[in-house]
């Protein structure tokens, strides 16, 4: 089933109530991951965590394992394997799986109830798929599954009996504030965005950003590369194009706004032209609860709740000479078929070279626009097209920044 489908279509299934719910949580170092797990504690004895995945993050994930006691782990990165797998391996993990298909192994486990995918990347996108195949609850913070696939995600959901909640606060706010309304109602739907550290910069200036300017985000603490996505405003086209799949939503009833207060989360626009917002503090455990526990909202025991400053909340447009990547997310959303996988794939490979201190940070949309450009585009997809061009884009990408050997038409649109 789908996040969102309408007053008549909608038939979650209802949150277990005799025994502990059981979940896996997909990226469980990362800041999604370590959130859900301060969320499970602060709601007693609903949950158990069955499973745990991490890439490389040992240490972290060695502290999660002892404090939480999963039957079975994942792990990415083979060294963190060999050492998890040997003689240090704890009692109480039965089984440690590895790489891409370990994940998916514990997406479907038997006994599962709900899968927490707080991945980063493509990588998350098959997980994604099977754990629907297998009828489970996707709390789906991975937006790159939709991004790369969306229409074969949700036909997976439909035909199986699995279900999205989406994680995202901007997507999870939307999602509340659509249940039980038809859709004919809705003229369009507003996403907001930070604007990140540079959404007063000038051009001059993005040719001198650092690592660290790029990560010193002035709302949220997350992870290094959605941090840079959202420096870029990658992340909120990654965004657009997921809210487009959940909602059923032509791009063009899909508007993004800076509001640099992080105090709304989206807002609804009805056909009767009035407008509801969705407000809560910047704290993505927000979001987690009620993907875990929809239909039900449960007191957050545990957390401050505390006042939101309203005094200030202020909304721009989007300056699209210093957030260039927005728009080609739009682009590479109309023209669908494997234009948004190539844009999350050439991005990625982007992100990390400039996190390694590869290329500078305004070279990041130039490469955007390359592989939307170049990528073997396919109009109708399936699923192995999707993983190829995946695969093409960011072998290539690599290839053509190591070279420096790309030109870029910037008034070259995707058509």
């Amino acid at each position: 089933m789908l996040c969102w489908q309408g007053p008549e279509e909608s038939g979650f299934t209802e949150v277990k109530r005799k025994m502990a719910i059981k979940i896996v949580i997909l990226g469980s170092t990362g800041s999604i991951g370590r959130n859900t797990l301060e969320v499970i504690e602060g709601l007693g004895d609903r949950f158990e965590v069955k499973g745990l995945s991490t890439n490389r993050n040992l240490d972290e994930f060695q502290r999660q394992c002892e404090q939480i006691c999963p039957s079975v782990v994942a792990v990415g990165d083979e060294a963190v394997f060999c050492k998890l797998a040997g003689k240090s391996k704890p009692s109480y993990i039965e089984k440690v799986l590895h790489g891409p298909e370990g994940l998916v192994a514990l997406a479907t486990m038997p006994d599962i109830d709900i899968v927490v995918n707080a991945l980063v990347g493509g990588v998350g996108l098959m997980p994604t798929i099977k754990a629907l195949e297998a009828g489970k609850r996707v709390a789906l913070a991975n937006k790159e599954s939709l991004v790369m696939a969306g229409d074969i995600v949700l036909e997976t959901a439909r035909n199986c009996g699995g279900e999205i909640i989406p994680v995202d606060s901007e997507h999870s706010a939307v999602f509340q504030m659509l249940e039980g309304k038809p859709k004919n109602s809705i003229r369009r739907v507003v996403l907001t965005a930070s604007g990140g550290p540079f959404r007063q910069s000038s051009l001059e200036k993005l040719a001198k950003v650092t690592v660290e300017d790029a990560l010193n985000h002035p709302t949220w603490e997350m992870g290094r590369k959605i941090t840079v996505d959202s420096a870029t405003l990658a992340n909120k086209g990654l965004e657009v194009i997921e809210a487009h799949h959940l909602f059923g939503l032509d791009y063009d009833r899909i508007k993004v706004l800076v509001h640099p207060q992080s105090i709304v989360h989206s807002m609804v626009e009805f056909v009767d032209d009035s407008l509801v917002a969705h407000l809560s503090k910047p704290d993505m455990k927000i979001p987690i609860q009620y993907a875990l526990t929809y239909p039900e909202r449960l007191s957050r025991n545990g957390y401050e709740s505390g006042g939101l400053e309203l005094s200030s909340l202020t909304f721009e447009e989007v300056r699209s000479d210093i957030f260039p990547t927005l728009g080609y997310a739009y682009e590479a959303g109309r023209k669908g078929g494997t234009a948004p996988a190539a844009y999350n794939a050439v991005n990625e490979v982007a992100v990390e070279k400039f996190l390694r201190r590869e290329i500078p940070f305004n070279e990041i949309p130039v490469m955007v626009k390359w592989a939307l450009q170049n990528h073997p585009y396919v109009e109708d997809p399936d699923l192995d097209q999707i993983l190829a061009v995946d695969r093409w884009t960011r072998e290539n990408t690599t290839h053509m920044m190591s070279g420096k050997q790309y030109e870029v038409n910037h008034e070259k649109g995707l058509n």
